[in-house]
């Protein structure tokens, strides 16, 4: 699957200081690379009413994806909390 980083999933991953918390976030960038399906990973939820917006579960944090086709845009990257609040 081909991944697209949007500017706002970057700039949320500059303010990650733990250093745990960022191998974590590259090892899940591989897996999705790796990925032929969304269903493969079980840490992929579909948002609800949203037809293309996935949230992954990395610790505290989630991860707001966009999956179309085999394109997945990575959008954000929070605190659980804040998660539905800033994505989609």
């Amino acid at each position: 699957m081909q991944i697209i980083y949007l500017a706002s999933f970057l700039k949320d991953l500059k303010k990650i200081k733990d250093a745990k918390v960022l191998s974590k976030v590259k090892k899940a960038l591989l897996d999705l690379q790796a990925l032929t399906e969304v269903h493969e990973d079980t840490n992929i939820v579909k948002i609800k009413g949203h037809p293309t917006a996935y949230r992954k579960r990395i610790g505290d944090y989630r991860m707001g994806l966009f999956i179309l086709n085999d394109t997945i845009t990575v959008a954000r990257f929070v605190k659980r909390n804040d998660i539905y609040k800033l994505f989609p």
